[in-house]
């Protein structure tokens, strides 16, 4: 999927809900027409000019600059900014868009087979979960993170929910627990495909499925942010963590579980604070 400045070809986002329907032609047309600013009478969306800009007549995942590669991947005309998001989510996750690169909007539209109005809204969500940023005139740049705001977001993570977490081992019956466990198996499973995104995505579900015990939908969202914003790949390499670290952090999931459903608070502590120093 992602394609280098100087034209190499990358490999196709692995969302299969990318794949087997075609926008309407008369969607396609008005997509592009508020696109480029006549159905609404505006100009340029923020984060790139589009006055002169054309579909490129290939596809692929470009950086701005680049051709595109690769037959195009058409999206149903329901939820395309979701799907777009999701796929765009799993290629950051996967490493297929870099670090430090800008890619463009359009290209990626084309790539998408939709206008590069609903790149751009999935571009501005990805901005706001701190995973890239808006490059004038040019597109949307990856963000480069170290290690230090991978500890940093751990340590407020930790902050977080490890109060929490205690507070629940006292309150919750130990039924609930058992029943959030084929959310922790499932996280195991995930572990065990390799899969980087698909972990990540089992890994934020059990997490806010044990702090909504809590009662407080402000705290699984500020949470959840975190969460995400600390899964998204480090400067370096697509993969900060291999798969058997993975599979270990899944581990402590059922192990927290046994834990609290048995109320044993001292180990509900080491544990969370163990998973919490693990993910730094």
């Amino acid at each position: 999927m992602r394609q280098g400045t100087q034209g190499s070809a990358g490999t196709d986002i692995p969302d299969p809900r990318l794949r087997g329907s075609r926008v309407p032609p008369q969607s396609r047309a008005a997509e592009v027409a508020r696109d480029r600013g006549l159905a609404d009478g505006t100009g340029a969306v923020r984060g790139e000019h589009t006055h002169s800009e054309t579909p490129s007549p290939t596809l692929g995942f470009a950086r701005a600059g680049g051709p595109p590669s690769r037959p195009r991947a058409v999206v149903q005309r329901s939820s395309v900014r979701g799907q777009i998001l999701d796929a765009l989510r799993t290629a950051l996750l996967g490493g297929e868009l870099t670090p430090g690169e800008v890619y463009s909007a359009p290209a990626l539209g084309d790539r998408f087979g939709v206008s590069a109005t609903p790149v751009r809204e999935a571009m501005q969500q990805l901005a706001t979960e701190g995973a890239v940023e808006v490059v004038p005139n040019r597109g949307f740049r990856v963000v480069e993170r170290g290690a230090r705001e991978l500890a940093e977001l751990a340590e407020i993570r930790a902050l977080i929910e490890v109060p929490v977490m205690l507070r629940l081992a006292r309150t919750v019956p130990a039924a609930r627990w058992t029943d959030l466990r084929p959310l922790a198996e499932g996280t195991v499973r995930a572990a065990s495909t390799g899969c980087r995104a698909t972990y990540a995505e089992s890994d934020r579900a059990f997490h806010r499925a044990v702090l909504a015990l809590a009662g407080n939908e402000q705290l699984v969202q500020i949470a959840e942010d975190l969460h995400r914003r600390a899964q998204w790949p480090l400067v370096g390499g697509p993969v900060a963590r291999g798969r058997a670290d993975r599979v270990a952090d899944a581990a402590e999931h059922l192990a927290l579980l046994d834990a609290l459903a048995a109320g044993e608070w001292d180990v509900v502590r080491s544990l969370v604070q163990e998973h919490f120093a693990g993910a730094a």
